[in-house]
């Protein structure tokens, strides 16, 4: 059996290289049925619709290659792709903070992206409330991309190939502002995360070890006031109680509101994928769920003004710690991670 698996794949990265070099992959292609939005069941409605940004797989191929394109950047040599990384659900793997152009380190930790149409705002602090403006944010941040959007339209106006993919996207070849950042909210929009294993036992169609179910419980009673099913975010702002760092100085929230109530509260993250997603935390100060489960298992060790919901969890014991991370491996979803419609062309492999 595995020799015939290893065969398989064999075939299929040859095929995979070939067509690549011959110019005519279809694998990478997309087609109207690719870019349907299907909202999966039990999700609720999506904030941010397409309602103003039609779905097409011409614009969703224009917002691929704008996200790969280290071209974004003010050296070009980081793209979008650099620290949203496939293989970590599009966050930075191993990575504590963001590295931008230059070796610049950033502040925080890179967020994952998926289920991004649920969101009503994004970063850790909430500080953009828009899925077409996010992207504004690291490219005119100076550690990150420092460039501006005003000068990436002149670097892609000079590229026949961008003028002619615009004008197959929109109809004409003016290249706007509106029309990159829609490009972008089309790609990512779509990364929609919900074929893990969590899923397939909630609709009946796998099981859960013993250890998996009692993290599922043990889940719900400490956890899911913060990480609400389906989405395992209720996207609030909440302190859970680890200590400032005092070289990054990060007010979290506070920072954007201005009020001291909100210093050191930052986003609840989506736990979807989370095995795949570490470092952890805004700053990226734990390595593994299990320094994770060890900082929420020690409500004595909280920093002041923890939220209320971190003390509902209480103690927990090795074996609860060990449960909890089980389940929370359930909901990595392969699929996600290897769909190839995220997949950048350009480097002709998976």
């Amino acid at each position: 059996m595995r020799t015939k698996v290893i065969a398989i794949w064999s075939i299929f990265f040859i095929s995979v290289v070939f067509f690549g070099l011959t110019g005519v992959n279809t694998y990478f292609d997309i087609s109207q049925q690719d870019v349907e939005l299907k909202i999966p069941k039990g999700f609720p409605k999506p904030v941010y619709k397409f309602k103003n940004n039609k779905l097409s797989p011409d614009v969703f191929v224009l917002g691929r290659r704008l996200f790969y394109d280290p071209l974004l950047s003010k050296d070009s040599t980081t793209s979008c792709a650099s620290c949203h990384q496939r293989i970590a659900a599009f966050a930075h793997i191993d990575h504590p903070l963001s590295h931008g152009i230059n070796g610049l380190i950033g502040k925080r930790n890179v967020p994952a992206l998926q289920n991004l149409i649920w969101n009503d705002a994004f970063m850790w602090d909430g500080g953009v409330n828009h899925l077409e403006v996010q992207p504004l944010s690291p490219i005119t941040n100076p550690i990150e991309m420092n460039e501006s959007i005003a000068h990436i339209i002149v670097k892609l106006k000079q590229d026949p190939s961008y003028v002619a993919d615009f004008r197959k996207a929109f109809g004409d070849t003016a290249i706007s502002s509106e029309r990159i950042l829609k490009s972008l909210a089309q790609f990512t929009g779509l990364m929609i995360s919900a074929n893990s294993r969590y899923d397939k036992y909630m609709s009946g169609d796998d099981t859960f070890s013993v250890s998996e179910k009692r993290g599922l419980e043990l889940f719900r009673e400490k956890c899911a006031s913060c990480h609400e099913e389906p989405l395992f975010t209720d996207n609030t702002y909440r302190n859970n109680g680890i200590n400032p760092d005092t070289s990054l100085k990060d007010k979290g929230r506070g920072a954007i509101t201005g009020a001291a109530f909100d210093n050191y509260k930052f986003k609840v993250p989506s736990l979807r994928n989370v095995e795949m997603t570490y470092p952890y935390m805004h700053d990226g100060r734990f390595r593994n769920l299990q320094q994770v489960m060890d900082h929420y298992g020690r409500p004595e060790k909280y920093a002041a003004n923890a939220a209320k919901e971190m003390y509902e969890i209480g103690k927990l014991s090795d074996q609860d710690k060990k449960d909890i991370i089980a389940f929370l491996r359930t909901l990595s979803d392969k699929s996600f991670i290897y769909d190839r419609r995220f997949v950048d062309p350009s480097v002709r492999q998976l």
